[in-house]
């Protein structure tokens, strides 16, 4: 395996506007685990266009991913590395929520208010988009049956704009995506309110590929580690509003999302 080889990606909250802190902060990282060992490491990242296939791949170093696809889709493909926490509404520590976005002028006071109404999904497979209503619904209602129609809109930021234009009633989005819209395009959450939030889940792995040796796994640990605490990298993780990472355990990530 060679650098060359070898892939890096930090592909879940990637939003054009955050792609330069994205980059400073791998580049850091990157530093960071060649001085703890770990070798090959990738000097770019890559901005993969199928997220599956790219965390499939047999030279995966380092990605971020949701834990829906970790457990019931690419699971036996990666391995844990550590879970970032951010300094966002909605967030502790290692667990994330996801908000339920209305139109501000929308007479729902609950989320019960909603039964019947258009919904926008980010994608089928995202947990913090459409797996999360069953955390948020009552028990019993699931959202094919709760909504009167789900319209798939390809991103979460897509989903705001579908309800602040009208095109769907509701939408939920992960708390640090809608946290860095505020900070990048504030302008489009303009119109829109949230409506409650779900309960708090393990929040989106860095992973890497199951090929990597456990040794190696301790090194990108502390590497990150490392990263993490450098002064140096304090703007790029203040604008991703990146604050520590934590080590959970595959037994967490199966219990918050398996079918």
């Amino acid at each position: 395996m060679t650098a060359a080889t070898r892939l890096a990606s930090l592909p879940m909250y990637c939003e054009a506007e955050l792609r330069p802190a994205t980059e400073r902060w791998w580049a850091g990282l990157g530093r960071h685990l060649r001085e703890c060992g770990v070798r090959d490491v990738p000097e770019t990242l890559t901005w993969p266009d199928d997220y599956h296939g790219h965390w499939r791949a047999p030279g995966l170093l380092f990605s971020q991913t949701c834990g829906y696809p970790l457990v019931n889709l690419i699971g036996p493909a990666v391995k844990l590395i550590a879970t970032p926490s951010y300094d966002a509404p909605g967030c502790e520590v290692a667990g994330y929520a996801a908000h339920v976005i209305v139109r501000e002028s929308a007479e729902a006071r609950s989320v019960g208010d909603l039964r019947g109404c258009r919904l926008a999904v980010n994608g089928m497979t995202s947990y913090s988009g459409y797996h999360v209503w069953r955390r948020i619904l009552a028990a019993g209602d699931d959202a094919q049956s709760f909504f009167g129609d789900i319209v798939t809109s390809g991103s979460h930021r897509a989903s705001i704009r579908c309800v602040a234009a009208g095109e769907a009633d509701a939408c939920a989005v992960d708390c640090v995506t809608h946290a860095l819209l505020s900070d990048q395009s504030g302008e489009e959450l303009r119109g829109t309110r949230v409506l409650a939030s779900s309960p708090s889940a393990p929040g989106m792995p860095y992973v890497t590929g199951a090929a990597t040796p456990d040794d190696e796994i301790e090194r990108l640990r502390a590497g990150l580690l490392a990263a993490i605490a450098d002064p140096s990298l304090t703007p790029a993780r203040k604008e991703l509003r990146l604050t520590g990472a934590s080590v959970l355990s595959d037994e967490e990530y199966r219990n918050a999302f398996a079918d």
